[in-house]
Order: structure tokens, then C-alpha cells, then sequence
């Protein structure tokens, strides 16, 4: 399996980790508040499908020569946060699903279409695209998945 695919493959088992966590829940909760933190299981999700789609649209700056200035006019994290937050809490659980795997699908196939040699593209930050990849996809879904399972982590 080349370096790519091996990607794709530890981002589909992370995923499906986190879901099969979600799922493991009590229904009745995850329309609540507290899921994980302030969070309800719409707000959660959503937030998971926000980072991969943002990587999706980093590969592509970087692709484009334009990855600088993608970083320069990003708003803070918690900011973004809080936005996804607000306009998932308007929004019912199967439409936020469906929307975080629209960014997952997105996400594979914009793995699949780069030249693999971008997974080593420096980025503003210093770490290689690669690292944003597992940083707001792989380990992102791992960590929500153990809070979930009371594991304590969290992304």
C-alpha cells in the first residue's frame, strides 16, 4: 500500500472508530448539550467535518501556491469552532452527518488526486502537509472517539 493510500485507510478506521463510539451512545443524549464538553453529538460531528474539509482546501492552496495566504487570513481556531458550533445546533443530526461525510468523501479524494510528493509540502505552521492531515483528520476522529468512550482524550 503506497503512502497515500495508507492515509486514506488509517482516516476510514479513525472514522469509523468515532462513529461506532457515537453510535454506542444512549440516543436519547446526543441531541443534549455535554456529549463531550458543551457539545451536543450535531455540534461534535459537524466540527469533525469542518477540519477535514479545511484540510481539503489547504492541499489545494498549497497546490495553487497560495497556502500563505490561506494561513494569514484564517480566524483563530476557537472562533471557527464556535461558528460550526452555532450553525450545527440549527441543524438536525442526519443533515450534519451527511454533510461531514460530503467533507470525508472530499477529503479521500483530494488525497487521491495530489501528487504524493505534497504530503512532505512544508506548511506556514512548519509541519508538512502530512501532519495536517493526521493532526485534523486520523488523530482528530481517534480523540474525539476515546472522549467518547470516557478515555479522557480530546482534539
Amino acid at each position: 500500500m503506497d503512502r497515500t493510500e495508507g492515509l486514506i485507510a488509517e482516516l476510514t478506521s479513525a472514522r469509523t472508530g468515532f462513529f461506532d463510539a457515537l453510535d454506542a451512545l444512549d440516543p436519547a443524549t446526543l441531541e443534549r448539550p455535554g456529549i463531550e464538553g458543551e457539545w451536543s453529538a450535531r455540534e461534535l460531528v459537524a466540527h469533525l467535518g469542518y477540519w477535514a474539509g479545511y484540510v481539503v482546501e489547504v492541499i489545494g492552496a498549497v497546490e495553487d501556491g497560495r497556502v500563505e495566504e490561506l494561513y494569514a487570513n484564517r480566524p483563530a481556531v476557537d472562533d471557527v469552532n464556535a461558528t460550526v458550533a452555532k450553525v450545527a445546533r440549527d441543524t438536525n443530526l442526519g443533515t450534519v452527518r451527511k454533510r461531514e461525510s460530503a467533507s470525508v468523501d472530499a477529503l479521500v479524494e483530494r488525497l487521491r488526486r495530489m501528487d504524493p510528493s505534497l504530503l512532505d509540502a512544508p506548511l506556514p505552521s512548519g509541519y508538512p502537509v502530512e501532519a495536517l492531515v493526521r493532526d485534523d483528520g486520523i488523530d482528530h476522529y481517534r480523540n474525539h472517539a476515546a472522549a467518547l468512550r470516557g478515555e479522557g482524550a480530546q482534539a
